[in-house]
């Protein structure tokens, strides 16, 4: 089983009776998801692992060496097996013979699939060279902040050689690629005891000829450089001691979601941006510091790091120890807009003085990393889980600065390399081959009564078409019920829940602070949130009457006047959906409270309309009738007392509402989500003040 090591250290996790009786390429899986299950030893998507295995060739029938190697685009925490390439070994080892010199190294890519085996899709990655020339059957190419922290050193090579004599080699930086595989195939001739090398500026490779010991040396390669750094530097002041101290963590919050609105709306032109916030005492040792300006403008070292985040990020002039944080939060906002331009101008001079004949267009210009002192980092990319990977690989990237710059001086890549890397040829294929955006890519929508047939409906539809979602309901139990069933469809990144009662602005104030925290950003509100109360006004109670107008009326206002603030400030645009009534256009006997608030409703709709117009902020109706199925409003008494109103028993309802509509169909909540849908959409980018009805025809509700 595995083994417990002291705190700091990573763990051994390898199980014998787990990867007892496993193949090779299975034993290759079991390794991978190991090392990617903590992410000190590599980032998401880092690295790579493989073996080469003997196999049946297809033709021939005859045994052949195949490597198996992660193939591109992968990450070893959560691959399968479909996710790893395998190709001939005999291929690639003949690609020796074209291979035309480092300035030609960029089409040796073009000959890994001629030596795909078995027509494996798994498109191979770039570094399928350095395994394969490695002679040792299993290999694993991880990112670890410790070890990092020595390849981003000035002395890099001498501690290398200091932590692990001969056992553990070093090479310079050079960027990955056929040549470097033909430098590690050169080191291990040369070095034939040696079990590993790192790679200068970039990370760690190591090797052995059974799979548990590679993944058990892999593991303690790393741990002799944790170990190492925690007796170097128990004594240390890190980046230069603490300028300012972390605000209290409410006032953090606060302040972040403040900036990330404000800084949505600057980086939002070519498409919307999702955000994420980071105060953890990793990040909040670095952005009060003393040296974080000077060690921020260096850049980041591994490829990996800056792919995800930028060569750099930006530092946001916030001064946490104002005697004013409101303020001083006001005077970051305005000055805001002056910063973020000047790191598009900065982006762009780097673009133009590295460029190549042959480099991509420009790519987008804006800062990922914003950091904050005294409050922490904000990333801002094109969808949440990106967003979230990001901050991931920046506090990877202050781990490796932390630990250069104790030992030794931390070095960053020269810029000219580091923008090969970022515009090179074949990142920018990788990025080509990327799906394209689904519709409401980078958008968040909030759903009121989100835990209810039409708001889970609604929230999933969004949820189909790319949008992250904030699921907002009053019913905690099947809040969570439902946000669990989404998030396990769609990814627990895209998908938020919040207690909220809509009637109180204080809950209202909290829920959508919590959006704007997990997100960043509000581009589309559903208010579905509702009630129903069935009883002839001589019976209709002041409380009954209350209790309609505080949910179907002053809730709506509550919702859609905060949406609204947060909308203004991004200045974006946004969407404003109201879920009414056919009972809104329509009287019905029974149901004067209800009918009232309704009307209410749509009323209110249509003033926002126009006060939303000129900052692109559009308000529109979606009136269903009878939605019976799932809907938490038919649950209680409205269903027997809609029932009695029509002399009809409750089975019969459902049929009854069907028969009276023109179209003769059942309405579903389904219907309601796809109408919330289009007005969500661009299609309706020219719609506002609008009613749909979803009724299957009621002629009574014609709008006039």
């Amino acid at each position: 089983m595995s083994s417990k090591n002291s705190a700091g250290l990573l763990d051994n996790l390898w199980d014998a009776s787990a990867a007892k009786g496993k193949s090779e390429p299975d034993l290759l899986l079991y390794r991978s998801n190991l090392l990617g299950s903590d992410k000190r030893i590599t980032n998401y998507g880092g690295g790579n692992t493989s073996v080469k295995v003997m196999e049946t060739d297809p033709i021939g029938g005859k045994s052949v060496e195949v490597l198996w190697v992660k193939g591109s685009g992968g990450d070893v925490g959560t691959i399968k097996m479909d996710g790893f390439s395998t190709l001939y070994m005999q291929k690639l080892q003949s690609l020796k013979a074209l291979y035309r010199g480092v300035e030609f190294e960029d089409e040796m890519v073009g000959y890994l699939p001629h030596c795909t085996f078995n027509l494996n899709p798994r498109a191979a990655s770039i570094d399928t060279p350095l395994h394969a020339y490695v002679p040792q059957k299993h290999v694993d190419h991880m990112h670890p902040d410790a070890v990092i922290a020595l390849a981003a050193a000035k002395e890099g090579e001498a501690l290398t050689k200091e932590i692990y004599g001969e056992t553990i080699g070093w090479l310079p930086w050079k960027r990955p690629g056929y040549e470097l595989g033909l430098w590690l195939a050169k080191f291990c001739n040369d070095n034939p005891n040696a079990k590993g090398v790192v790679l200068g500026g970039h990370g760690l490779f190591t090797w052995a000829d059974n799979a548990k010991d590679c993944y058990e040396l892999t593991v303690d390669i790393i741990n002799k450089a944790i170990s190492w750094f925690d007796t170097k530097t128990r004594s240390t002041t890190f980046f230069g001691g603490e300028k300012v101290s972390a605000l209290p963590a409410t006032d953090r919050q606060a302040i972040a979601i403040r900036l990330m609105t404000a800084i949505r709306s600057m980086v939002s032109g070519q498409q919307p941006m999702v955000g994420h916030f980071e105060d953890t005492d990793t990040v909040l040792q670095f952005v009060n510091s003393n040296d974080m300006s000077e060690l921020a403008a260096l850049g980041t070292s591994c490829p990996d790091h800056f792919l995800r985040t930028k060569i750099r990020p930006l530092v946001v002039n916030f001064d946490p120890q104002a005697t004013d944080i409101d303020k001083a939060i006001n005077a970051t906002v305005d000055d805001l807009e002056n910063s973020v331009a000047a790191y598009r101008k900065d982006y762009q001079a780097y673009y133009e003085r590295n460029k190549n004949p042959d480099s991509p267009p420009v790519r987008d210009p804006n800062a990922v990393v914003y950091l904050i002192p005294g409050v922490g980092m904000i990333t801002f990319a094109k969808d949440k889980a990106t967003a979230r990977i990001s901050g991931e690989f920046y506090t990877n990237a202050i781990n490796v600065m932390r630990g250069a710059s104790a030992v030794s001086t931390y070095v960053g890549l020269p810029e000219k390399e580091a923008f090969d890397i970022e515009y090179w040829l074949l990142e920018e294929a990788k990025l080509q081959r990327l799906p394209k955006p689904k519709p409401l890519a980078g958008q968040v929508a909030l759903v009121t009564g989100g835990a209810g047939g039409i708001g889970s409906a609604t929230a999933e539809r969004f949820l189909q078409d790319g949008a992250c979602v904030v699921l907002a309901d009053i019913d905690e139990p099947a809040l969570k019920e439902k946000s669990s069933q989404l998030a396990a469809r769609y990814s627990p990144d895209v998908v938020h829940s919040v207690l909220m009662d809509v009637t109180d602005e204080q809950s209202v104030k909290e829920a959508f602070d919590s959006a704007i925290m997990r997100f960043g950003a509000l581009d589309i509100l559903v208010s579905n949130a509702g009630i129903a109360s069935s009883a002839p006004i001589t019976e209709t109670s002041l409380e009954l009457w209350n209790h309609n107008m505080s949910i179907l009326s002053t809730g709506y206002f509550l919702v859609s006047r905060k949406a609204i603030q947060i909308m203004e400030a991004q200045k974006t645009g946004g969407s404003i959906i109201f879920i009414a009534s056919k009972n809104g256009l329509a009287a019905s006997p029974g149901a004067s409270a209800y009918c009232t608030a309704k009307a209410a409703e749509i009323h209110l709709a249509r003033c926002l309309a126009l006060e939303g117009a000129p900052q692109g902020i559009r308000v529109n109706v979606v009136n269903p009738d009878a939605v019976l199925r799932g809907s938490k409003i038919w649950s209680g008494d409205w269903l027997q007392e809609r029932a009695d109103a029509y002399n009809k028993s409750t089975d019969e309802l459902e049929a009854h509402y069907r028969d009276r509509s023109l179209l003769k169909r059942s309405v579903y909540p389904e219907d309601i989500a796809e109408a919330c849908y289009f007005f969500a959409s661009d299609s309706s980018a020219k719609s506002t003040g609008n009613i749909i009805n979803v009724d299957a025809g009621n002629v009574q509700s014609f709008t006039r």
